[in-house]
This record gives C-alpha cells, structure tokens and sequence, in this order.
C-alpha cells in the first residue's frame, strides 16, 4: 500500500500573521527534524511551544526560511536561541541578513517587525536540501520567484509532496511584491505556476492554510487571479494595499483611525502605492487609500470601535 504523502511530516497550522509551520521528520540516521518557517514574532513563544510539543523530544536539526517575509521568519531569533539549531535561507538576502540590512530586506519598505537573527547555511536552488549539515533525502530546493524574487519551494519527489511556500495556495498566491515595487514579478508567478503543474504533485503544503491534494483546481484558480492581476495592475495594487493594512492591524491589534495615512505615508511600499494611484493629487491618493480602509471594514477584514481601527 502507497504511504500517505504527508507522512513524517508534521503540519502546524496557523494562520495570516504566522504562516504555517512544517516540521520534517528525521529519517534513519539523521539526528533530529527540520523545521520549514517559523512564523511573525508576535507569535514567537507560541511557535516554540508548538514545535516543542511536536518534536516529542526529538532534537532540531535545523530551521529553514522557504522566503523572509516576516510571517515566515519571524520566530527565527527565539527558537535558534531555545533550540540551538543552525539556520537555511534562500541565498539571494544572505549579504543583507548578515549585514542586518532592513532596506535590503525590504522590512523597513513594507513596516514589518522582526528580530534579528543569524543564517549560517544558504539553500542553493537546484539541489538537494542540505540543511544542520545533513542531506535530507528527497527534498529538492525549487527557485520559486514571484511573491518575493529569493523565495523557494521544496518539493519531495518520492513523496510528491510540494511546500509552496506563498507560490501557491489552495485558493491563489500571494501579493507580487516586485510589480508593488514597480518591477515585473507577474511572469514569474506564471512560470513557477508552470513548474509546479509538470511536477507529480500529490500534495501541497501552503505558506497559509491547510493542505490540499486537488492541484489542477489550485492552478486553474492561481492562474486565473494572475489573468485579472495583468488584466488590471491597479486590482492588485488594491490588494496589496489591503493586505498590508490588514497585516498591520494583525500586529498591532488596533489602531486609531488617524493614524492609517500617516502610517501608510511613512511606509515606503505604500507611499509608493499611494504616489502610484494619485500621481501629484495628495486628495486623490489619500481618497484611494480610505476607500480600501473603507473596503477592509465592508469585507469584515477589520472593524471600528470608538474612533478605533480594530483587526477582525
């Protein structure tokens, strides 16, 4: 009989501010598990308490970043210092990493919180997954561009088992951050899209969500948002926009109404956003802007509460 293809894997779902955590287990010979993004830092002591109870005493052998978002990275500084376990990352930001660099790293562009943390490996797409100097058998690293230029996917063959990372939900991918950035990122997302479809997928494992087995619905769904994000840059501006503000809320919990445009003002992904959409008319990109504040509350994204912008 076929193994189940999520076999030895542990999946910790979580949810938008925290992406989902993937423990693999070790196999024969190997000293411990590896651990597949370790969430927003907000969630930090939570992230551990979970990989601690899912490691049943098992050590940690690693920690791998599939992309440095904050969602995903996160939780990097505290499980390294509790679980003493080297880190992997896509090699792309390992000079900027090292550095500390917040531009580079575009947190400081997006207003993202993160702690600072240390890589001592780089994943090199292409090749099989090396990661607390053990070669984990099976998993291959895939470039996956798109959602983040230095994002990789890791895919095992014998299993079919693909982590996509954000390259592919269950139900779309997520926000292009180069065409945010005025850069072409849509023809990568196409491609990886591509890649997965020749790839014999039996399961995949999301950035965010559960995981699904039904991939040709997946794609047909991704691709199709991607048709209406080149149909329409200012839709996926919207979106992104949204996403960034509802990611805010989520850190922060609330916020005063007030506090939203100079916010967004001060975040340089989002000023140019605004500057995009109202050119040299400030009324006009701020009416933008709180007409989506305006959308996030209608769509029950986000509430108000005494003057107050409140996650929902």
């Amino acid at each position: 009989m076929e193994a189940p293809p999520l076999q030895g894997l542990t999946v910790l779902e979580r949810g938008w501010l925290s992406s989902n955590n993937i423990l693999i287990h070790p196999s024969t010979g190997q000293a411990g598990a590896l651990l597949v993004d370790t969430g927003h830092v907000n969630h930090a002591e939570q992230t551990l308490a979970l990989v601690r109870r899912a490691l049943a005493g098992q050590p940690l052998a690693g920690i791998v970043n599939t992309h440095l978002h904050s969602d995903h990275c996160g939780g990097n500084a505290t499980l390294q210092r509790a679980l003493s376990a080297p880190l992997v990352i896509p090699p792309g930001h390992a000079a900027a990493v090292a550095a500390w660099d917040e531009d580079a790293l575009t947190y400081r562009a997006t207003g993202q919180r993160v702690d600072r943390y240390a890589a001592q490996q780089c994943l090199v797409p292409g090749q099989a997954l090396q990661a607390g100097g053990l070669r984990w058998p099976g998993w291959q690293v895939l470039a996956a561009p798109g959602h983040d230029p230095h994002s990789v996917m890791l895919f095992n063959a014998d299993t079919g088992v693909l982590l996509s990372a954000d390259a592919l939900w269950e139900n779309g991918f997520g926000v292009v951050f180069p065409e945010v950035a005025g850069e072409p990122g849509f023809d990568d997302v196409a491609r990886v899209l591509d890649l997965i479809a020749s790839l014999p997928v039996r399961a995949v494992v999301p950035g965010h969500g559960a995981p699904f087995t039904d991939v040709p619905a997946a794609l047909d769904r991704a691709r199709s948002r991607l048709a209406a994000f080149r149909g329409s840059p200012e839709r996926h501006a919207r979106y992104a926009f949204k996403v960034l503000v509802k990611y805010h809320l989520m850190e922060l919990g609330a916020m005063t109404e007030a506090d939203v445009l100079p916010w967004a003002q001060g975040t340089p992904l989002l000023a140019g956003l605004l500057a995009q959409q109202g050119g040299a008319d400030a009324a006009a990109a701020d009416g933008w802007a709180l007409a989506l504040v305006d959308e996030l509350v209608q769509q029950g994204a986000a509430a108000r509460r005494a003057g107050l912008l409140v996650d929902a």
